[in-house]
């Protein structure tokens, strides 16, 4: 299984890819798709720069499943907006080219690859490089990209394990959360 991972930003979006064989990862390629290049102003070119970037990457690699960063709230409105605008354009990238994307939040990525949830992102480069056997840590965007990978490679034995096991993950009803809500 090859994995790709996205990383999105608006201005620079972040992808790595794994190889997945039995429990062993190995490291494929990774970088960014910048959109600098544009107008500041110019939010379509943006989006268009990181659209065919992502189906660029799909091509040259083939990899054979998709996992993106999924973008919480910031302190920003506007550019939480910005962003989730980028992530759309690369999730539309993946999936005109009919690859099956998982998400994941980033605390989900920071506990797979550093075991805690609150990692900075010299920790990430750090294991990443690590886990990857590589020589040197990845840059930042490039680095997250990579664990989101590493993080669909690990989560994604789980689910194949529990689909073929027959178990169905069933959402809990029981347990109460603030103001009564269930989850």
């Amino acid at each position: 299984m090859r994995v790709l991972g996205i990383d999105p930003g608006l201005q620079c979006t972040g992808f790595g890819l794994v190889d997945v064989e039995g429990a062993q990862l190995h490291y494929v390629a990774s970088g960014t798709i910048k959109t600098r290049d544009a107008a500041q102003g110019d939010l379509p070119g943006r989006l268009k720069i990181i659209f065919d970037g992502v189906q660029e990457v799909v091509r040259r690699y083939t990899p054979t499943v998709a996992s993106v960063e999924i973008v919480f709230v910031n302190v920003n409105p506007q550019s939480t907006l910005l962003l989730g605008q980028a992530r759309g354009a690369a999730l539309a990238g993946l999936v005109s080219c009919s690859l099956p994307v998982s998400e994941y939040t980033a605390l989900q990525m920071k506990k797979a690859i550093t075991g805690h949830g609150m990692a900075r992102k010299e920790q990430i480069q750090e294991m990443v490089a690590r886990l990857l056997k590589l020589p040197s840590a990845p840059g930042k965007d490039a680095a997250d990209a990579l664990g989101i990978a590493i993080c669909h490679a690990h989560a994604g034995r789980s689910f194949d394990a529990i689909a073929k096991a027959g178990g169905a993950l069933a959402r809990r009803t029981h347990a109460q959360f603030k103001g009564g809500r269930t989850y």
